[in-house]
């Protein structure tokens, strides 16, 4: 498998404004352009979800981070510096993307994959899998890449790329190659959120 054509297909579709189904640091997610508003009202129409419901984000770094928050507490830089397990962060106040991306009192979760140092999905795809694939599809998009569980709402997370319903398979407008299958934990990551003035509360450890 070609990673970088398998990156570069993937990146095609989401600068077009559609939606792919990929591998995360966590699950199989589909995922699109966090800033495209018709993108991401394809994602919830896919999930069958009304868009009251919020969305998380993957970002390739703090960087990343702060362009599109308009604050990052100082907690939330320690969390990351020492994390090394999925973990989503809720910022208090979202900035520059989609309206429906955000949660409706403007916070908004996103996750920075972790990859061990050195890792690179086209040398050792069978190890690095999901999580590098998608910081280095995001890093490329140079925007959050959503991520939401590939299943219409309400009904199971599939743990592997088997479980995934046709019907999610074929909604969306790229699947990357299930070879990445290893990638994906099938685990949920932490959801911790910050308050406007760093208050912390720990919504799933």
């Amino acid at each position: 498998m070609d990673m970088n054509s398998v990156l570069n297909d993937a990146l095609k579709v989401l600068k077009e404004g559609g939606v792919i189904l990929y591998p995360t640091d966590t699950v199989w997610g589909i995922g699109c352009d966090a800033t495209n508003e018709k993108a991401v009202a394809k994602v919830f129409g896919i999930k069958k979800r009304s868009e009251a419901k919020s969305l998380v984000l993957l970002a390739s770094d703090l960087d990343m981070v702060a362009k599109y928050v308009k604050e990052i507490p100082s907690i939330a830089i320690d969390l990351v510096e020492v994390n090394d397990a999925p973990m989503t962060i809720i910022y208090p106040e979202a900035q520059y993307l989609a309206p429906n991306a955000v949660a409706e009192d403007g916070s908004v979760g996103i996750r920075i994959p972790y990859v061990e140092e050195g890792s690179d999905p086209r040398v050792k795809p069978e190890i690095t899998g999901g999580a590098s694939f998608c910081r280095e599809l995001v890093r490329r998009l140079r925007r959050p890449l959503v991520s939401t569980s590939a299943n219409v709402s309400g009904e199971p997370t599939p743990r592997n790329f088997k479980e995934i319903s046709d019907e999610i398979r074929n909604a969306v407008d790229y699947v990357v190659p299930k070879s990445l299958e290893d990638g994906a934990t099938g685990r949920a990551s932490q959801i911790i959120k910050l308050g406007v003035g760093g208050e912390v509360r720990i919504i799933r450890a």
